[in-house]
């Protein structure tokens, strides 16, 4: 029978997000707390929170993967309890754990809603459980913490990426009448060419780029098109013709004198048009679910931008509960369960960076290159770890 033995519990992961307007200042202190912005510019930040009645989609999309996993452990057999925790906002990560140590567990198995590596996605959730275990240690509760490996290139994630974006490209041959063929001037039919793709995931400071390619196989850019590319591939053979495709970046912020990954999605839109684009696919592959960064900046902004430019957009959903998707993320726990038991589990892992390490090294995904944020972080290699444990992938 399948087994997370050692682990006591799992711990879903994620960011948070508010339940009501007067949460959202609050919230937005959490996610800049240590950075002295103003109160009044978080309220306009959290404009995009109240377009939508001041409640972020995030935390119902956690609640649903949360009851997804537990299913699918369920019909494998595992009856290990599987919790939610926040870093920003309610159930917070620190409640979480205690709440697990007070229930008897010892050993907890983590998985974050980030599938790719870089410092916001890895290595700040890593900084906030070294501060939650450190937080708990001092009431007298010790707990032990291991992360799931990075998971943007495992075969369910990719898989349900590829059956999201198929569905939107039929939904946009659907609306357009023909199906996939046109006419030909003569009167007969040609498949039609496939609308380009623009993957679509959140920016990233450029110095923050490049410290995430510190210590590790691939940047968080490299990792992305690794993954569009393979997705792109699969897609275009399931529709019969070649899918045309390129990598966009949403929700950019802080200063402009710092730069950040690009192009923009809705600059990528207007290029795509002025080149004779009729229309287009967008698919938010930096992303597990419909969070603020999808719902507001693809189907708000770049549906604005889409629109004013006549250009027929389709958006491609996230995984979110996808079936392959949730089994590969049970894969993934089970996995790391048993290499840690001293198994040697297959490591699945599609495209041509191979599967991310259990373990990540001191200095891996840092705020920029050159520069440690300072910050203890958990689930790592001990700095004084033999090299090729710290550098195995």
């Amino acid at each position: 029978m399948p087994s997370l033995s050692p682990y006591d519990a799992v711990l879903l992961l994620s960011f948070g997000g508010p339940e009501k307007p007067e949460d959202v200042v609050p919230f937005l202190r959490n996610v800049t707390a240590g950075r002295g912005i103003p109160d009044e510019r978080l309220a306009e930040v959290g404009e995009h929170y109240y377009h939508f009645g001041g409640r972020s989609p995030i935390n119902d999309q956690n609640k649903a993967l949360l009851a997804a996993l537990r299913e699918d452990l369920a019909g494998r057999g595992v009856d290990t309890p599987v919790v939610w925790g926040n870093r920003n906002w309610d159930p917070f990560l620190t409640d979480a754990l205690r709440e697990l140590h007070d229930s008897g567990a010892r050993r907890v198995l983590t998985l974050v809603t980030s599938a790719y590596g870089s410092y916001s996605g890895c290595r700040q959730y890593r900084e906030n459980i070294a501060a939650s275990l450190a937080a708990l240690a001092a009431e007298g509760r010790e707990l032990e913490v291991d992360k799931v490996r990075a998971y943007f290139n495992h075969p369910g994630f990719v898989a349900a990426n590829v059956e999201a974006v198929t569905a939107a490209y039929e939904r946009l041959d659907a609306a357009a009448g023909d199906g996939d063929s046109a006419a030909d001037a003569d009167g007969g039919r040609r498949p039609r060419p496939a609308a380009p793709l623009v993957f679509v995931t959140h920016s990233i400071p450029t110095p923050m780029e490049v410290g995430s390619g510190v210590e590790t196989a691939a940047s968080y850019s490299a990792q992305h098109l690794d993954v569009a590319g393979l997705v792109a591939q699969q897609v275009g053979e399931r529709l019969g013709r070649p899918v045309p495709w390129e990598l966009a970046y949403c929700s950019r912020s802080g200063t402009p004198v710092t730069p950040w990954l690009e192009p923009d999605v809705s600059r990528t839109l207007t290029a795509l048009h002025a080149d004779g684009a009729a229309a287009a696919v967008v698919a938010p592959i930096g992303f597990i679910s419909d969070h603020m960064e999808v719902i507001y900046d693809l189907d708000v902004e770049a549906r604005e931008t889409a629109d004013e430019l006549g250009l027929r957009m389709e958006r491609a959903a996230t995984v979110g509960t996808a079936p392959e998707f949730v089994a590969g993320l049970v894969d993934l726990l089970l996995e790391r369960a048993a290499t840690v038991r001293g198994d040697v589990p297959e490591r699945a892992a599609v495209g041509a960076l191979g599967p991310w390490r259990d373990v990540c090294r001191p200095g891996c995904c840092r705020l920029r290159a050159g520069v440690d944020s300072g910050v203890p972080a958990a689930c790592q290699a001990p700095d004084d770890a033999p090299a090729v444990t710290r550098a195995a992938v």
